[in-house]
């Protein structure tokens, strides 16, 4: 069942996908093969439906943000204007997962790339800004003082970053699965 699924992806598509996300082969070809079974309609691409219909996802009180911020990824690196997600933008974006990248500086997996996804699933009106009632979804007030430095009553990406070095942001952000 593994070879079917990687005959469907050329050698040089996987060696691409390898160079931009630091998947090895084997990772690439098992998430071609989840990316399949989530696509029940065979179209190519996953909808927001596809991702709410994973399990985890759907008894997860962030499923709908985690998603929503999937997308809003996408679109923000200019791939996805219609909803959709092809292998290639669904293998990008789990790149965000993987353990920080030691190697490339301007890996998918780079600490900035994990908090801007962070910062994308608290964003809720995609201003490029939280604000207290967006960031209230999930945190408490006291952070939100904390984090909001120049008191405007919103956190910018920068202020944002900064109140996450002092999390292990990185290590909730990692898929150790894969490896």
């Amino acid at each position: 069942m593994g070879n079917s699924s990687s005959l469907m992806l050329r050698d040089e598509e996987i060696d691409e996908i390898m160079n931009e996300t630091e998947f090895n082969r084997n990772q690439i070809v098992r998430l071609y093969s989840r990316f399949l079974s989530l696509d029940k309609k065979g179209q190519g691409y996953l909808s927001r439906d596809d991702f709410l219909n994973v399990p985890e996802l759907a008894v997860n009180p962030l499923g709908d943000r985690i998603v929503d911020a999937f997308f809003t990824l996408a679109s923000s690196n200019g791939d996805n204007e219609e909803q959709q997600l092809n292998f290639r933008q669904f293998v990008r974006i789990l790149a965000h997962f993987q353990p920080i990248s030691r190697v490339k500086k301007n890996a998918l997996n780079s600490r900035k790339d994990k908090l801007l996804f962070a910062f994308k699933m608290y964003d809720l009106n995609k201003n490029d800004y939280i604000t207290r009632e967006e960031f209230k979804v999930i945190l408490n007030n006291r952070t939100i003082e904390e984090a909001d430095a120049d008191r405007d009553g919103k956190i910018s990406f920068e202020e944002f970053c900064r109140a996450m070095e002092k999390t292990d942001i990185e290590e909730k952000m990692s898929i150790r699965f894969l490896n």
